[in-house]
């Protein structure tokens, strides 16, 4: 049984489609940091600076430099963000949706202990 390769897997036609949904949700985010009319004018610039950077990174590290050492690593990124739908999800081959789901329990385990 040979396996497929993961970056065509990870090439598929709706990756850049959930790049875009990805930064939808930021400037969704974005408008309500902005709106919060509690905070000052700079108080709310900063929740956005910090906000967007870390954004920033999470895109960076999901949809970019797409290689074959990162693509699973890249996917559960784009996953645990629940951007991809379960149809989508199931057209990456057994391994990959099996390392994905693995590497989704240690980010949520890691987000979980940063919120405690």
């Amino acid at each position: 049984m040979t396996s497929r390769n993961p970056i065509g897997e990870f090439s598929g036609s709706f990756i850049p489609l959930r790049s875009s949904d990805f930064c939808q949700r930021v400037l969704e985010q974005v408008d309500r940091l902005n709106a919060d009319s509690a905070k000052t004018n700079h108080q709310r610039y900063l929740a956005i600076y910090r906000y967007t950077r870390e954004c920033d990174k999470d895109l960076a590290f999901a949809f970019n430099d797409k290689r074959r050492s990162t693509a699973k690593l890249q996917l559960a990124r784009i996953q645990f963000h629940d951007l991809l739908t379960a149809e989508e999800f199931s057209q990456f081959s057994e391994e990959m949706r099996a390392a994905v789901e693995v590497l989704l329990e240690i980010q949520r385990g890691e987000s979980a202990s940063k919120k405690a």
